[in-house]
């Protein structure tokens, strides 16, 4: 059957990839005043990079499959319906062919995909049970994906820092999920709240900076999808609400890129990327996200 093993990939998850390599080629642009690269370029980077995120998710299932036994025996490995072995198989070929469509773009982009596959294998392997290292290794594996979008124009890697703000926003995501079970996290939302308020800080800034001024309406909605779940999670502490904070913080990823793209000056590439969310949406329903 084929529905097990798109939940072992998590669509949903798999599509705000695309947002995050195509924030990186437009931070690029901006950052070294210059237009988008060729098409075939930015499908390469694209795929390369849905591939490298694919072969990660996969691997987390990989590795969790004797704690899911227990606390999640309903997803695939557990359940019998994909082996263990044919998911490792699926998730190394995905990391495989991910770093040979970088290797096509430069060896900058390669190199970078290298170390997204040893960060995954880190996270998945050693650091995320670990309160501190998790958050911080998963945010990484963010902060690299976007640095291989800007690897497209290697000069522009030059300004690596920026990378700081996707692994802050992820590691405020990952936070949260550590209550997805059990609920009862609120230390932990707080933290993760005041690292929501450090990204959005650093989005306005970038704004005012750049003068794109109209990036503020991307902001917002934003702004809205990530902050609304959170608050209820907070009133409640209900594990399904935790997991709803968990499941809009994943998917206002979009968003957030989105935000970066139209700061960058590309509206329309804005718009698209924004496209992507109710796709994303609507598979979230159907498969689960954490």
């Amino acid at each position: 059957m084929l529905k097990p093993w798109i939940q072992l990939i998590r669509p949903a998850n798999v599509l705000t990839a695309i947002s995050d390599v195509l924030a990186g080629v437009a931070l690029a642009c901006l950052f070294l005043d210059t237009d988008l690269p060729a098409e075939n370029t930015l499908l390469l980077i694209t795929l390369s990079s849905m591939l490298l995120y694919t072969g990660g998710i996969v691997f987390n299932d990989v590795f969790d499959a004797k704690l899911d036994a227990t606390e999640r025996p309903e997803r695939p490995i557990p359940s019998g319906k994909v082996t263990r072995k044919s998911a490792t198989y699926l998730a190394s070929i995905a990391f495989f062919i991910g770093c040979i469509l970088a290797y096509q773009i430069n060896l900058a982009a390669f190199v970078l995909a290298l170390a997204i596959v040893l960060m995954c294998l880190i996270y998945n392997a050693i650091a995320k049970h670990h309160f501190i290292a998790g958050p911080i290794v998963m945010g990484t594996c963010r902060g690299l994906n976007l640095l291989l979008g800007m690897a497209v124009i290697p000069e522009a890697l030059n300004h690596w820092y920026i990378a700081a703000v996707p692994i802050i926003y992820i590691a405020s995501v990952t936070n949260i999920s550590r209550g997805e079970v059990y609920g009862n996290n609120r230390t932990a939302m707080l933290v993760s709240a005041a690292l929501y308020a450090i990204v959005l800080s650093t989005l306005v800034y970038f704004t005012f900076t750049s003068k794109h001024f109209l990036a503020l309406a991307f902001i917002l909605f934003f702004v809205a999808m990530i902050l609304t779940p959170l608050l209820k999670a907070l009133r409640s502490l209900a594990p399904q609400d935790v997991r709803s904070a968990v499941k809009f913080g994943v998917l206002a990823l979009i968003l957030m890129n989105a935000s970066w793209i139209a700061i960058s000056g590309f509206w329309v590439l804005a718009l698209a990327i924004c496209a992507i969310l109710p796709i994303s949406i609507y598979l979230a329903k159907k498969f689960a996200v954490t």
